[in-house]
């Protein structure tokens, strides 16, 4: 016998509210009830558009006993309040990436999850692409042999698609900018196949855009196994791009988003083209949430991973400020 969708409410109406909504309307193994935002007329316009209920208050929410878990997509500087909230009430939550604004904070998080026994999953869509997890498998398989470096980017063009009194673009909301709001991404991405990032070495910069923040970031990564990797992010590019090659002493992967993936072995001449098949990754994430909640089990990206990815980018920061190389337990070692 099959188990009743998990019932979910949405905190925060953004257009990434959107964006999940949908994703759950495409499953069976979620039902979106209730949602909550402090704009009367956005979470009723929610509530028409997705059937479901708008909730006078958060506080209504959470004291619904039927009401089993919240798709948070709130500003970063509140998720800490409205997560640790959610936690004391019982309910499981999936968090937007990044985790928090810092370290501190993203800590603070995962452990008042872990402290209260819910799930706690971030929403890391983009390492379930079909070709990063066929990729995974053939690490996985020995098929790279010994990984030794990494290089990818991930920039938009938000010239004239930019919103000065969004938080998204300021650096009180979003501090190190394009790093952290895109670029953490690729960061997930990179420890997922190469492992743990050891230490940092990035540059920021401002060129286009209005506004306080950076727009245009590059990092050089020092992975724990010795593999070098470099992350490049822009909002102020031409066009969309999304590219990352992987290689290894054995074989090499190159991914992009206009020629796909290919893949080339140790004495080959030319790279073969790899079939992938395109795949839902937010539907996905939103159900391995949902089956860890039934279930006990850790989701791929839980409280902790993501602290470790946000420590990546605030050791990012720390280093284009004070233009030295970071390591990143300097970052995420707990203050004494």
């Amino acid at each position: 016998m099959s188990q009743a969708p998990l019932r979910v409410a949405a905190l925060g109406m953004g257009w990434w509210s959107d964006v999940l909504a949908d994703a759950i309307g495409r499953s069976d193994e979620l039902q979106l009830v209730a949602c909550f935002t402090r704009s009367e007329d956005k979470r009723r316009a929610f509530a028409a558009k997705y059937a479901c209920h708008a909730a006078s208050s958060y506080e209504e929410i959470l004291k619904d006993p039927s009401m089993e878990a919240i798709i948070n997509t709130t500003p970063n500087g509140v998720h800490l309040e409205t997560t640790r909230a959610a936690a004391e009430a019982g309910k499981h939550v999936f968090l937007d990436k990044p985790i928090a604004n810092t370290v501190a904070d993203g800590r603070a998080i995962a452990e008042a999850c872990k402290r209260a026994g819910v799930v706690l999953a971030l929403g890391y869509q983009r390492r379930r692409e079909s070709h990063f997890r066929w990729i995974r498998a053939e690490i996985e398989a020995g098929s790279f042999g010994r990984l030794v470096q990494a290089e990818c980017n991930i920039s938009r063009d938000r010239l004239g698609q930019f919103d000065l009194s969004s938080w998204r673009y300021t650096a009180a909301g979003m501090p190190g900018g394009v790093m952290l709001q895109i670029g953490i991404h690729y960061v997930d991405v990179l420890e997922y196949l190469l492992g743990p990032v050891k230490r940092v070495s990035a540059q920021l910069a401002q060129l286009v855009l209005p506004g306080d923040n950076p727009d245009v970031a590059n990092m050089l990564l020092e992975h724990k196994s010795g593999a070098l990797s470099t992350l490049g992010a822009s909002y102020a590019s031409a066009s969309e791009f999304y590219m990352m090659n992987i290689y290894g002493k054995e074989a090499t992967a190159f991914y992009d988003q206009f020629s796909g993936l290919r893949y080339l072995r140790r004495g080959e001449k030319t790279a073969r083209a790899i079939a992938t098949q395109s795949n839902d990754t937010f539907r996905e994430e939103l159900e391995e949430f949902a089956r860890c909640v039934r279930t006990g089990a850790n989701p791929e990206t839980d409280g902790f991973w993501a602290v470790r990815n946000l420590a990546v980018i605030e050791a990012g920061v720390r280093s284009a400020r004070e233009g030295r190389t970071v390591d990143v337990a300097e970052v995420i070692a707990p203050a004494e």
